[in-house]
């Protein structure tokens, strides 16, 4: 066990203490504001206080952790063994920066509570993050600071012990469209083709055909696929289905058609199933169309569903998890960029949701992902080769610092034709790999 002491012992602090030791460390924290019982303890214990009593493990906390107003902290670099950190501290502290500020900076994810500017489709752009500008998004640095303090206790405390890093793995797949030009409609079909033609795009056209021929497959229809690189391990995927009505962003299949309900009740007989919310229920007033949503998975799988990710990844702090909260799901998948890899949160731990504005820890539990198909194709521009090499090294860093390495693939990415030739060995090597890695 450590003892923590601090003067004040607020949300903020108890959070991030308990995620730090608790929740990545594995280690029982016991917390104390009583001065003269830290110092007379004989159990490990650490400091993080303004006042420093002795040669014991002392942090002198940065001012953030202890501000109420939500405002932009005053943040000042510091370098640390050849990398550039954030949230000072002090001379007489183990470290010159904070790792209990940084941290919570990070997952609580304040700066996107307090950036105006956003992105296409509205989104927080990850080039306003502290960790790109700093050259970092790449390293789950969270993790990184917790192995840190592990070590530098273990050198004042070497009775303490800490568990060696673990590897696990998750693969997930969003079902945006289930079909390329089956199962559409007579109407909608029609009007596809008449549209693939106006605009000259005869290829497509013909293509169309031969599907409802039954003469091709549909170039979506990947899921014999998928089963077969994901078998044996059913248990480490999750699949996430939209079901919202149809509109520019949200153009799936209805949910009241029968060939999309038994490709859902098929994949739950498999594996794990999520929503996913559809682009208009992360509107403002978009609740009651989430809950319209929920219910229509629940009424095909028989499940209230309790994890999500929100299609396009779109999040607002803290509206988008709050109304998650409300409804009932448990964990959501949507921690991650569309335009850059690596780690928003800093961190690849999962973690459980802290709301700024009531400075409240809650019980939604965040899984962040690293990686998506689309950033690596679509906005990074990578090869097949070169996105192989990107996903490997970041799931070294996962592998090094411990945590789960999640990625999100698309039924539509995978079926090896156009733009998206050669990306499917880019799956196989990936699920290969993080199979055999959290098997070890």
């Amino acid at each position: 066990m450590l003892l923590f002491y601090t003067d004040e012992i607020n949300p903020r602090i108890e959070y991030t203490a308990r995620l730090l030791f608790n929740q990545i460390l594995d280690t029982e924290l016991a917390f104390t504001n009583k001065s003269t019982e830290f110092q007379k303890s004989k159990l490990p214990k650490m400091n993080y206080s303004y006042e420093k009593f002795g040669e014991e493990f002392y942090i002198k906390p940065h001012r953030f952790m202890h501000c109420k107003a939500l405002i932009q902290p005053n943040i000042q670099p510091v370098w640390y063994e050849g990398e550039k950190y954030f949230f000072e501290s002090s001379k007489d502290s183990v470290f010159p920066f904070d790792p209990l500020a940084a941290t919570f900076y990070l997952v609580s994810r304040y700066e996107e509570y307090i950036e105006k500017e956003k992105g296409k489709y509205k989104r927080y752009p990850a080039e306003k993050s502290i960790l790109y500008k700093y050259n970092l998004l790449e390293k789950p640095v969270v993790n990184i600071w917790a192995r840190m303090l592990a070590d530098k206790l273990k050198e004042q405390f070497p009775e303490m012990k800490f568990p060696e890093p673990q590897f696990e793995f998750l693969s997930t797949i969003d079902i945006d469209n289930a079909w390329a030009y089956s199962n559409k409609g007579f109407w909608r079909g029609l009007g596809a083709l008449a549209k693939s033609f106006s605009q000259g795009q005869i290829e497509e056209a013909k293509r169309r055909i031969r599907v409802w021929q039954k003469k091709e497959n549909d170039p979506y229809d990947t899921y014999s696929y998928i089963d077969s690189v994901l078998e044996g391990n059913e248990k480490r995927t999750l699949f996430f289905f939209l079901l919202g009505d149809y509109k520019r962003y949200d153009k799936n299949i209805s949910s009241s058609n029968k060939a999309l309900q038994n490709l859902i009740r098929r994949t739950n007989g498999k594996y794990e199933v999520g929503i996913h919310p559809s682009y208009s229920s992360s509107k403002k007033k978009g609740n009651s169309r989430f809950i319209k949503e929920m219910e229509r998975l629940e009424k095909i799988t028989g499940e209230k569903p309790k994890k999500s990710r929100q299609h396009f990844l779109r999040l607002k702090f803290p509206r988008t998890y709050r109304r998650l909260l409300k409804n009932g799901i448990q964990q959501d998948y949507t921690m991650g960029y569309s335009t850059q890899a690596g780690f928003r949160a800093g961190i690849c731990t999962p973690f459980y949701f802290y709301d700024v504005k009531k400075e409240k820890a809650t019980n939604l539990k965040i899984f962040p992902f690293q990686v998506m198909d689309v950033t690596l194709r679509d906005y990074l521009g990578l090869s097949p080769e070169e996105a192989s090499q990107k996903i490997e090294k970041l799931m070294e860093e996962v592998k090094k610092a411990g945590g789960i390495f999640i990625s999100i693939w698309h039924n539509e990415t995978v079926n090896d034709n156009e733009h998206w030739k050669g990306y499917r060995e880019v799956f196989e090597k990936m699920n290969k790999k993080g199979f055999e890695w959290a098997n070890e």
